[in-house]
């Protein structure tokens, strides 16, 4: 077993290779940029993405991604700000556009756990299905699941002012789906279900802010006691009009089906859950 005096930050730099030594795995035509991800660490791909940002590339096209993680998390300018586009082939690894600034990432794959981890503005699709704690802390932004995610999806989502993210998911979730929810609009859609209910049990507990759109059939017991069913109103219909009809748009389902389902609209009964538990 080998040990590192400098902690895990040698272990995960050890071996890494400079973008000097790397460069040529970039293909750069025009502003489209091909990365082969085979055999390379998340850091060198990452290394390698920033790298054809700054030669001009304003579309990455990754092939060969197998289980790099932290894709697009190294992607801030400030001035200019640019925005770019990931196109990812293969199954990227934990906290895909994890503080996301902007960008646009489109998976054709699976991906892992921690997509969009404290996200902030930008758009995650996902031809897939996602691991655990999607959207975690997601504070602007969207996010487009097409089938299942895992457990605690949108724990600790939030929002501040006209920064309200949005996490569409086309299939159904694991337990404690919007565990201590602060803000934002998640949609479950229950595609793959049928007539079967959603098995997710504690769903919103500790919610105290933000939305949830449940397609299908949720009983009371499977909620957390923090959240209710409330009516839906008109801005409801709209939200989810325009969301629906980009996801559907996106993976090929026909948006005016999905729509004509049964939906329940949970909110929080309380904006502090936990209050009692504190001296202030």
């Amino acid at each position: 077993m080998r040990y590192s005096i400098g902690g895990f930050r040698d272990l995960f730099l050890e071996g890494v290779r400079s973008v000097k030594e790397l460069k040529h795995r970039v293909v750069l035509e025009g502003e489209v940029a091909e990365v082969d991800a085979k055999g390379l660490s998340h850091k060198e791909l990452n290394d390698l993405t920033r790298y054809a940002v700054i030669q001009g590339a304003k579309k990455v096209i990754m092939k060969n991604v197998f289980g790099q993680r932290y894709i697009g998390t190294r992607l801030y300018f400030p001035n200019p700000k640019k925005k770019i586009e990931i196109e990812i082939h293969g199954f990227p690894g934990n906290d895909l556009g994890a503080f996301l600034d902007g960008h646009k990432v489109i998976v054709y794959g699976n991906a892992q756990d921690g997509v969009g981890n404290t996200m902030d503005d930008g758009e995650i699709i996902v031809h897939g299905r996602a691991g655990d704690v999607v959207a975690m802390s997601m504070r602007g932004g969207r996010i487009l699941i097409r089938d299942d995610v895992g457990y605690r999806t949108a724990i600790h989502m939030k929002e501040y002012k006209e920064k309200v993210p949005v996490l569409v998911i086309g299939g159904t979730a694991q337990d404690f789906f919007g565990e201590y929810m602060a803000g934002g609009r998640v949609i479950l859609l229950g595609l793959n279900l049928g007539n079967k209910p959603h098995r997710a049990r504690y769903i919103g507990t500790g919610m105290h802010g933000g939305i949830m759109y449940i397609r299908g059939k949720v009983e009371q017991w499977q909620l957390g006691k923090e959240v209710g069913m409330v009516d839906m109103d008109e801005g409801d219909w709209k939200l989810l009009e325009k969301h629906i009809t980009d996801f559907s748009n996106e993976f090929g389902f026909n948006a005016d089906e999905i729509l004509g389902g049964k939906f329940l609209k949970l909110k929080p009964v309380t904006k502090r859950p936990y209050g009692k538990i504190y001296a202030y």
